[in-house]
């Protein structure tokens, strides 16, 4: 029978089944814990049933309920415009996107020890010794993603990085404190940058706006952040908008020269 058809897999659709998976998985981590995850909920049953009825040749209300996507296709661009420029920044600075991540997967083709630049140990001493004397501060380390969007709303530098000139940019009584510095390469090219902050409510409430700018620019971007926080002195790493957890500083020293590999 015709109607059985759809019983017969090939290979071709266990791949757009687990594309399909996958695709929608990253819009619902972009809408969760929004109110666009109520109207992206309503808008996968509205497909639900538009696919059933499809299958089931119900014609009339197939027809409908196929209308109403077609023309509802302008209005959700309207409404999801945020969160559609989200998932294409996203996209665009997805791990495996990245030219460094990418050419990871080509480790052979490296010369032999290249090193990554960035003197991560001196940023890593810089936050253990800020820590001591609970002194925040926000560094952001730029990847394959430009960060001149950034750049641009604070003061721009070009100074080698060390952990004195960390530590001095972030002392309390330094006009550079305020803001987030950004590093490129082995330079800290900015410093007192504004950076978008992070609407996510599974952020827990301890952390204040440091962590959510961190979140923030990590979410649309590819870089790499590293906090510590004035009122406990306490460490943060965040990558892809996430917090990352290690048990030791050698430890984070590790993962950030990975990730910047």
């Amino acid at each position: 029978m015709d109607f059985l058809n759809f019983l017969d897999f090939s290979i071709t659709d266990i791949i757009d089944i687990i594309l399909v998976a996958i695709l929608l998985y990253y819009v619902y981590k972009l809408v969760r814990g929004t109110v666009a995850i109520n109207i992206f909920i309503g808008i996968v049953i509205v497909w639900a049933i538009w696919k059933l009825t499809a299958l089931l040749q119900m014609q009339m209300i197939s027809g409908i309920v196929g209308g109403f996507m077609n023309i509802g296709l302008i209005a959700l661009i309207i409404v999801f415009q945020q969160e559609i420029r989200k998932f294409l920044l996203l996209i665009g600075s997805t791990n495996f996107a990245s030219k460094r991540n990418f050419l990871k997967h080509f480790k052979f083709l490296k010369q032999e020890g290249l090193s990554i630049g960035t003197n991560v140990d001196a940023i890593v001493t810089a936050c253990e010794r800020m820590s001591n004397t609970k002194t925040g501060a926000l560094l952001v380390i730029e990847r394959s993603n430009s960060l001149d969007f950034i750049k641009s709303t604070g003061d721009k530098m070009n100074i080698e990085i060390s952990s004195p000139i960390i530590e001095s940019i972030f002392y309390k009584n330094s006009p550079l404190h305020d803001g987030a510095a950004i590093i490129q390469d082995n330079y800290i090219v900015a410093t007192r940058t504004i950076l978008p902050v992070s609407n996510e409510r599974s952020i827990p409430l301890r952390f204040g706006l440091r962590h959510r700018a961190a979140v923030g620019i990590t979410e649309k971007t590819d870089a790499l952040a590293i906090i510590v926080s004035e009122e406990t002195g306490l460490i943060s790493y965040i990558k892809n908008g996430e917090f990352v957890l290690f048990n030791d500083l050698t430890e984070l020293t590790s993962l950030i020269t990975e990730d910047l590999l």
